[in-house]
C-alpha cells in the first residue's frame, strides 16, 4: 500500500465546521481539533462556521480554541466572526485569493455530507478533501449504498425503504408489509433509522412490529429528520467493527483496522458514542486473520464501489458469524473519542499526519483533473 507523501508546503487550509445538521455540535468538536493539528503542522488555518439557518461566518482565530463551550457558536457575531454570508459568497471570496486555500470540510450529515458543501466548492473551483458529489451523495443515502453494494455481492442487513409519500398514500399497507417483512426474520424486531443521517440520530428499535402504535412513533421519530427512512432487521447485539480507509482510488488506496465499538446502551445511539462514560472502544479489535482479511476487503471494495476519494470510515456489524457491511461514512468524526482517526493512529498514522494527508489527497485529485477551458471548437 502506498501512502500520499508526509511533507507538504505551509498551504493554506479553510476548515468547514458546524453546518445546518444536528450533527452541528459534533462537527463543531471535529473541525477545531482539524484545525489546531494543522496549526500546528504549519498551515494558516482559518475557520468557516456556517451556522444552523444556514449562514456563513469566517471565525478569527481565537474562536477556534477547543475550549469555547459550544453553544457559544450560536452566536457568532459575539466570538468575533465576520457574517453572515450566503455560502457561494463567502467561497467566491476564498476562491479569490492566490493562493486559494484548500476547503477541509469537517461537516456531518447533511449539507456537509451528503455532496451539497462539495456541489459548491466545484461551481467556485476550490480543492477540497474528501469524496466528491456523487460519492457524498450515495455514502450519505443508507438506502443507495446498500442497493449498491447488495447488487455487487456484499452482504448486508435485510431492510426495506419507508416513505412518507408511502405512507400518506396507504398507511395500513405499508405497516402490514414491514409488520410481514419483521415475521419473516429470525429476530422480528426492526431498527428503524432516517435514510440520510448519522450519528444514530433519530432511531429507534421496535420490538413489536405488528403493534402499529410502537411502529408509527418509531417512523415519526425518523421522520423528524428525513421524508425516507429504512426498516432493518434487529441484530442482537453484535459486535461493531469499523475500518479506515485513505485514497483517491485502487492504485493508492491504504486500509486500517477494525477498531471496535462496545456500546453502553442497547444500541450505539448518540448518547451511546457522545456522552462520556457510556461506551468504550478499541482501536484494536481482537479478531482472527481471516476475518481482518475479509475486513479489509469489503472495506475497500465498499469505499472504490461508491467511487470513493479522500478517507472514511466502513462499519461492520458480526452477529452469529455473519459479516454484514452497515454503512460508509465519508467524513468521519475527528473527536477525541471518534475511532476513525485512532484506528490510523494505531496503525502509525498520528492525528496531525492523517489531517495532512487527506489535504494531500485532495492535492493529488485535483492535480489529475483536467484544467483546459472548453471553447466553441470543442462542441460537437
Amino acid at each position: 500500500m502506498s501512502a500520499p507523501p508526509a511533507v507538504l508546503p505551509p498551504i493554506p487550509v479553510a476548515v468547514l465546521l458546524g453546518g445546518p445538521s444536528v450533527e452541528h455540535d459534533v462537527s463543531l468538536v471535529s473541525g477545531r481539533a482539524v484545525a489546531a493539528a494543522l496549526a500546528g503542522a504549519g498551515h494558516p488555518v482559518e475557520g468557516w462556521l456556517i451556522g444552523l439557518d444556514g449562514s456563513w461566518w469566517r471565525l478569527p482565530v481565537a474562536a477556534l480554541d477547543g475550549r469555547i463551550p459550544v453553544a457559544a457558536y450560536d452566536d457568532p457575531g459575539g466570538l468575533g466572526a465576520e457574517g453572515p454570508l450566503p455560502g457561494g459568497q463567502a467561497l467566491d471570496r476564498l476562491a479569490a485569493r492566490d493562493p486559494a486555500p484548500v476547503v477541509f470540510i469537517v461537516l456531518h450529515g447533511p449539507y456537509g455530507e451528503d455532496g451539497t458543501v462539495q456541489a459548491l466548492c466545484e461551481a467556485a473551483g476550490l480543492v477540497y478533501t474528501g469524496s466528491g458529489v456523487a460519492a457524498s451523495a450515495v455514502g450519505m443515502d443508507k438506502s443507495l449504498f446498500k442497493r449498491l453494494v447488495a447488487a455487487l455481492g456484499m452482504p448486508v442487513v435485510p431492510w426495506r425503504d419507508v416513505s412518507i409519500a408511502a405512507i400518506e398514500a396507504d398507511r395500513a399497507a405499508v405497516f402490514a408489509g414491514l409488520a410481514a417483512f419483521a415475521a419473516a426474520l429470525p429476530d422480528p424486531r426492526l431498527m428503524i433509522k432516517p435514510a440520510r443521517l448519522g450519528s444514530s440520530v433519530g432511531m429507534r428499535i421496535v420490538h413489536h412490529p405488528a403493534d402499529a402504535d410502537e411502529l408509527g412513533a418509531a417512523l415519526a421519530e425518523a421522520f423528524r429528520f428525513d421524508d425516507r427512512a429504512l426498516a432493518e432487521a434487529y441484530l442482537d447485539h453484535p459486535r461493531e467493527l469499523e475500518m479506515a480507509v485513505l485514497g483517491n482510488g485502487p492504485e493508492d488506496l491504504e486500509s486500517h483496522g477494525p477498531g471496535e465499538v462496545f456500546p453502553g446502551r442497547e444500541f450505539y445511539d448518540y448518547a451511546a458514542k457522545y456522552a462520556a462514560g457510556v461506551s468504550r472502544t478499541a482501536a484494536r479489535a481482537a479478531v482472527s486473520d481471516a476475518l481482518r482479511e475479509q475486513l479489509h476487503t469489503l472495506a475497500r471494495a465498499a469505499f472504490l464501489a461508491i467511487g470513493g476519494e479522500g478517507f472514511a470510515r466502513v462499519d461492520f456489524l458480526l452477529a452469529r458469524g455473519t459479516l454484514y457491511l452497515s454503512e460508509i461514512n465519508t467524513i468521519p468524526g475527528f473527536t477525541p473519542i471518534s475511532l476513525f482517526p485512532a484506528i490510523c493512529a494505531a496503525d502509525g498514522r498520528a492525528f496531525a499526519d492523517l489531517c495532512r494527508a487527506i489535504l494531500a489527497l485532495a492535492l493529488e485529485r485535483d492535480r489529475r483533473r483536467p484544467r483546459r477551458a472548453l471553447t466553441r471548437a470543442d462542441l460537437p
